[in-house]
């Protein structure tokens, strides 16, 4: 069988599965074909994901295929979006079935989940990389943004962080504890916080998801709403297995590591007291935004002036 024929047979399922009725065409053609309903704009990003760089050697292809669109499909859910399709371009060393078959168990996996389907994509050798356009679309002028933060806006997060990036020394652990497991489970299987994502329009004033670090996404709606931040260290959500785990160490795994997905968010006191109970409890208030620029934090340890993830420089 050839490398064309085995990754057909792998990956055309994925394009029947549920997802949304704007898909018209998938896979098979020159191109996708994607239907816009009246009123509705579209939302679209590209992630790519290269082996040693945003993932180990050697992972776990299941894994991977669901950690790979998860991390895309997060840039719908900041963006308010509805998920539709998304497209996949694969670089491999080689075309294993094995592999193949684990991947797409992932991918299918995560896809069924987000309510997303596989509209198209490409393959070509070379080092393992992954590329994953998601698309999605919003009710027209309701997309959630970074540049819309104003001073006397609260500062949230949801969920937990630095889960994920205290995960990172644990990858090769052969017998986890209960904690390390939490750890890895949310390095491994994250969640893109798309319900909540909806259940923001028209109430948040931004929002970004935290793939490089709370203080370092803060920081981009910071910057581009022109406007600083005042935090309280005491209120940064972090799950117990991280505090068992880190000890004091764990308040900067939550201010500083990424891959944890969860949505960062300013709003108005107004729009916070107007939050279904809900939306509430999957939020907590870490501080205010401020006239000025950067963070400034209170009531802990001194990490102003430290960042995220940077591609082409390091973890500051």
């Amino acid at each position: 069988m050839g490398e064309f024929e085995l990754i057909r047979q792998i990956f055309m399922p994925l394009a029947g599965q549920s997802g949304s009725a704007a898909l018209l065409l998938g896979p098979g053609d020159d191109c996708a074909i994607q239907r816009l309903a009246p009123g509705r704009e579209l939302v679209f990003s590209i992630d790519t994901l290269v082996e040693g760089v945003h993932f180990p050697k050697n992972y776990d292809a299941e894994k991977l295929g669901w950690r790979s669109l998860a991390v895309a499909v997060s840039d719908l859910a900041a963006m308010g979006a509805d998920p539709e399709c998304f497209t996949l371009a694969l670089t491999l060393p080689e075309a294993r079935r094995e592999w193949l078959e684990a991947f797409a168990k992932g991918l299918g996996a995560a896809a069924k989940s987000f309510g997303i389907a596989l509209a198209g994509g490409d393959t070509t050798r070379g080092p393992l990389t992954l590329s994953i356009q998601v698309h999605g679309s919003v009710p027209a002028g309701q997309a959630l943004l970074r540049s819309g933060a104003q001073p006397g806006d609260l500062v949230c997060v949801s969920g937990s962080v630095g889960d994920a990036g205290a995960a990172l020394k644990f990858l090769d652990h052969p017998d986890p504890s209960p904690d390390v497991a939490v750890l890895l489970n949310r390095y491994h299987f994250p969640s893109p916080r798309l319900e909540l994502g909806k259940a923001l329009r028209g109430l948040a004033s931004a929002v970004i998801d935290v793939s490089d670090g709370l203080l370092a996404d803060l920081g981009h709606i910071l910057d581009a709403s022109g406007v600083g931040a005042q935090l309280d260290a005491d209120l940064i959500p972090m799950s117990e297995s991280l505090c068992r785990m880190m000890g004091r160490g764990g308040l900067r795994a939550a201010v500083v590591a990424g891959d944890d997905y969860e949505l960062c968010v300013t709003m108005p006191p107004q729009s916070w007291r107007s939050l279904a109970e809900t939306v509430k409890c999957q939020l907590t208030v870490i501080g205010t935004v401020v006239v000025g620029h950067g963070v400034r934090m209170d009531h802990g340890e001194d990490l102003n002036g430290t960042g995220g993830y940077d591609h082409f420089g390091e973890v500051q």
